[in-house]
């Protein structure tokens, strides 16, 4: 008898490089029912998760843009989706979405939008955040399914919009990748850090939305009450410069070690004692999951889908954004109460195992491509 054909599906998102959205998709494809999909990967630009799928033979593809709504490309993306022979299309964030929509109409293709948090946010130029207002209006009410990946993200979508059809499925871990139990590197020796130093963990891109200048605001004031700890910023992006020029402004540098974005994520988390994220927005945050499934006191701002992951007092800490003061007393809370740090800390590893594995995300995934490919 022959087997049915696998669904094809393609998983795009705007950019190679790690951050929350590209752990997503890697985890997704890896986790996929290989009897049912082939999935096939599109990125707008190079970077190290095209490597990371390639190493695992996942069919990766780059067409180079740095924008949304890039017209220029549309007709490659066309018929790149015509040649891989492509059933359904995946995509992840606003830019993805600008630049594979129209092939996927053209084409008759079902498309699924995954909002890993919206393009609009405060702090926005007011005409800038109108367009963007307007433009993920757009795309989601032409998307055939959207997935929000906090409830808070589709709360704003509805409350934006006044009309806002979604599915909510949260981002997962891979409890394999993920283990606190396995054996790592010893990073604090890596880096030079006494085994018995305290270490805080801030594992982001540095950008606007993850306020590394105010996290090192934050353990500046710590350092004052607590001056035994060392914060590991692991990251890249535009605000780099000024977290290193804040270090300095600060007086800090000794305390602080800076480096690029590393690949053994779960190796670094390991060799921390608190993780921070100071951001002042997020969907659902792959960061602060990963952290407390590698059973780590997480300190997080009190902001959209982190709220949903972290319960204050619980199985983390949270704060306010932009507010260095109380992330300071957070860090100082944590680094001298060892017993409040390992309640947190079981805590989290509970709340990952029972609610936010990558598998549970994927099967819920799976259901809508199969819904959608026999409709």
């Amino acid at each position: 008898m022959e087997q049915p054909r696998k669904i094809r599906v393609l998983e795009t998102i705007r950019q190679g490089k790690i951050g929350g959205g590209e752990s997503h998709v890697l985890d997704l494809v890896k986790t996929m029912d290989s009897e049912l999909f082939e999935p096939v990967v599109l990125s707008f630009t190079d970077g190290p998760m095209v490597q990371a799928l390639t190493a695992i033979g996942v069919p990766v593809h780059v067409i180079a843009s740095e924008k949304a709504f890039d017209i220029s490309i549309w007709k490659k993306v066309r018929a790149f989706l015509t040649e891989q022979r492509i059933d359904i299309v995946h995509v992840h964030g606003t830019r993805a979405n600008t630049n594979v929509m129209w092939a996927a109409r053209r084409l008759g293709l079902p498309l699924i939008y995954t909002i890993h948090g919206w393009s609009f946010h405060d702090g926005l130029n007011p005409l800038i955040k109108r367009a963007r207002i307007a433009a993920e209006k757009y795309i989601t009410r032409k998307a055939k399914v959207n997935i929000c990946v906090s409830d808070s993200n589709r709360e704003t979508g509805i409350k934006t919009f006044g009309r806002f059809d979604s599915v909510v499925i949260k981002n997962g871990v891979n409890p394999v990748k993920f283990n606190p139990g396995a054996a790592y590197p010893d990073v604090k020796a890596a880096y030079g850090i006494p085994a018995d130093q305290l270490v805080i963990g801030y594992i982001a891109r540095m950008t606007l939305q993850k306020d590394p200048v105010g996290m090192l605001e934050g353990f500046s004031l710590a350092l004052q009450q607590f001056p035994d700890m060392k914060l590991l910023m692991i990251g890249e992006g535009e605000l780099k410069e000024a977290a290193l020029d804040a270090a300095r402004r600060l007086n800090i540098t000794d305390h602080v070690i800076f480096d690029n974005f590393r690949q053994d994520v779960p190796a670094v988390l390991n060799g921390v004692d608190i993780y921070c994220l100071p951001s002042l927005w997020e969907g659902f945050p792959i960061g602060v999951l990963e952290a407390m499934a590698m059973g780590k006191a997480v300190i997080a701002s009190d902001v959209d889908g982190t709220r949903e992951a972290v319960t204050d007092g619980d199985n983390g800490l949270l704060v306010p954004a932009k507010n260095s003061e109380t992330l300071a007393a957070a860090i100082v809370k944590l680094a001298k109460d060892k017993t409040l740090r390992a309640q947190l800390q079981q805590r989290a590893m509970d709340t990952i195992r029972s609610k936010y594995t990558v598998s549970g995300m994927t099967r819920q995934i799976e259901k809508i491509y199969q819904q959608l490919y026999h409709n």
